[in-house]
């Protein structure tokens, strides 16, 4: 099956176990939710998949191919794109200096995020959080990437932008996984699977629509 995968995953911070021998698949393409409170481990489920935190115990498996002892860097390279919450941008490049380091034409961005137009001079770290999240969002597009992590992609936005940036999300040709703490409004509706985390198990998966609201 294609997609991305982790196979009775476990993370280790120290002597805490983050994630406890948690199984889940995020199908190519389509969109994947990890649900959860903070400290429920879906920043760590992003980061395992990505690399970016090694497992104690389980696999990540990508495309059907064992990738658990493949770094981060090779991970992107071979065509995964991970937006964290936080330090998405390069703060002290400009605008346009991000998005041309995505790729050196960047219509496609502006298309999908006409705000930053006239932000393309201004400094990224100068950015309001919304529109720092749109500059990080518009580069995974760039990117063209065949997996797509995003740690609250909707965070600082306005309802209309966050409702674009969930249309974006969901019509890209890539497997897509996106952390949230509740289901966002905006994909009331769409097809999507969906796993609920807490202390770093997982306790509800499913479709969007089978899950209760709160």
């Amino acid at each position: 099956m294609n997609g991305i995968s982790l196979r009775h995953a476990r993370v280790r911070y120290g002597p805490l176990e983050a994630l406890h021998g948690i199984t889940l698949t995020a199908p190519a393409p389509g969109l994947t939710v990890l649900l959860g409170r903070n400290g429920s481990g879906r920043t760590t489920t992003l980061c395992a998949l990505a690399g970016t935190v090694p497992l104690t115990d389980g696999r990540v498996v990508w495309d059907g191919t064992d990738v658990t002892g493949v770094p981060a860097h090779e991970r992107a390279r071979r065509g995964l794109c991970l937006v964290p919450e936080r330090q998405a941008v390069f703060g002290s490049l400009t605008v346009r200096e991000n998005l041309e380091l995505a790729a050196p034409a960047y219509d496609l961005a502006l298309d999908a995020y006409p705000q930053l137009a006239p932000l393309l001079a201004r400094r990224a770290g100068t950015l309001s959080g919304g529109e720092q999240r749109m500059l990080a969002l518009s580069r995974a597009l760039l990117a063209r990437a065949r997996v797509v992590l995003v740690d609250e992609p909707a965070q600082g936005m306005s309802p209309a932008v966050a409702a674009r940036t969930y249309g974006l999300l969901a019509a890209l040709d890539a497997c897509v996984v996106v952390a949230e703490q509740r289901l966002p409004p905006a994909l009331l509706g769409r097809p999507a699977i969906v796993y609920e985390l807490r202390r770093g198990t997982v306790v509800f998966a499913g479709e969007a629509a089978e899950l209760r609201p709160r």
